[in-house]
């Protein structure tokens, strides 16, 4: 038995991007369902390290980049849906940081002197006095300096969990397909449910190749992995920050995170992109020797860590750079959004609303009953908790 529902906007991917238009649209009272094939979050989402990046990061070479003007905004508009004083109500989630830090190893502190006076970061960063350096840095073989940026981190899961938290109920883990349609979809099928919608927006990630594979002119994807690390650290201080290197890129990247053995810190930056082409054994052999150097009073050899692949799926570039900011195409009834990184959530879900059409206020479900043998999408377990790395 095929189960019909019939909707405004059918948003299929229950990632960030998904979840932030769904609270949107709930907010507005449109009517709207939610189909993710997994638990909502599954995949890059709940992989991310939870930074809501203000552009520091794309500049360090004290020019202020495209990608940098892009997320300039999002750290304040994050705060504000984290005070539920925005178009988003965050108020459920959890802050596991209210700033990110940039440390220079000690070879590297005029390096890092000089990007703070630059003009295009002045005002986003401040270099602190030894009194005022995180928990982590404050011991005597310490030799770099520490700028705190004015970059929030949060908590992803307990970001889900907040945002689907008032519409969970049109929240549907049923893998579908979409049917092509002479307008771009005619309804997307799978798991005995059919779904018809005037738009459907697709924020599915890996997932949209098939998903648009019968769409005319649908937007080239591209996929750019990550070979991350996680540190069991169990009762050790907490640590949000990049580590300034001599390329244009964070040499490491750490935030912290509550795991089933204690405190886990996940690493990124440039150690989790040319990391890609290492071994998970090799990966992680180089993530120790990394540590060691960096924060050498700690004993890293004793330390418990595994390697992470990431796959990031984006809208084609040339030569598969990085896209500078969210992506959203217009493909018939179809609208495919990338938001490329976490923190560009609020701007991909403005840029969708301008693409809907206007509809009727009052109706908050789809139309029609949702029965309740269609399962409902849970937040995914984070890498960190799942006990099993």
């Amino acid at each position: 038995m095929t189960t019909r529902l019939h909707t405004d906007v059918c948003i299929v991917g229950g990632g960030i991007a998904g979840l932030w238009l769904a609270h949107r649209l709930h907010r507005e009272r449109r009517t709207f369902l939610l189909v993710e094939g997994e638990a909502l979050g599954a995949g890059q989402t709940v992989r991310s390290q939870g930074i809501i990046h203000g552009g520091v990061k794309y500049s360090l070479r004290g020019v202020w980049s495209p990608a940098a003007r892009a997320v300039a905004a999002m750290p304040s508009r994050w705060r504000a849906a984290l005070a539920g004083t925005g178009p988003v109500d965050l108020r459920g989630a959890r802050l596991l940081s209210p700033y990110h830090y940039l440390w220079s190893p000690g070879d590297l502190a005029g390096r890092l002197a000089g990007f703070v006076a630059a003009k295009a970061v002045r005002g986003r960063a401040r270099t602190l006095t030894e009194e005022e350096y995180p928990e982590a840095f404050r011991d005597s073989r310490f030799r770099g300096r520490i700028v705190r940026l004015d970059e929030p981190v949060v908590d992803v899961p307990s970001v889900l969990a907040a945002l689907s938290a008032p519409f969970r109920d049109r929240c549907l883990r049923v893998r579908v397909e979409a049917r092509p349609g002479e307008r771009g979809i005619a309804a997307l099928v799978g798991g005995g449910l059919e779904v018809t919608a005037a738009t459907y927006v697709l924020t599915a990630g890996e997932g949209m190749e098939a998903l648009t594979a019968g769409l005319r002119d649908r937007p080239p994807m591209q996929r750019r992995p990550l070979h991350m690390v996680l540190a069991e650290v169990a009762d050790g201080p907490a640590v949000f920050a990049h580590c300034l290197g001599a390329g244009s890129k964070p040499r490491v990247t750490i935030t912290s995170h509550p795991g089933d053995g204690g405190r886990v810190w996940y690493l990124g930056g440039d150690l989790a992109e040319t990391g890609v082409t290492r071994s998970e054994q090799d990966q992680v052999a180089f993530a120790r020797r990394e540590l060691r150097e960096l924060l050498p009073w700690r004993r890293w050899e004793e330390t418990r860590m595994a390697g992470l692949r990431v796959e990031r799926a984006e809208a084609a570039q040339h030569r598969g750079m990085r896209p500078e900011g969210a992506t959203v195409r217009r493909v018939g009834n179809a609208v495919i959004a990338w938001p490329t990184k976490l923190a560009l959530a609020p701007d991909l879900a403005d840029r969708v609303l301008d693409h809907l059409d206007p509809a009727p206020s009052g109706a908050l479900g789809a139309r029609g009953c949702i029965p309740e043998s269609l399962p409902q999408a849970e937040v995914a377990r984070p890498p960190w908790r799942r006990g099993d790395w």
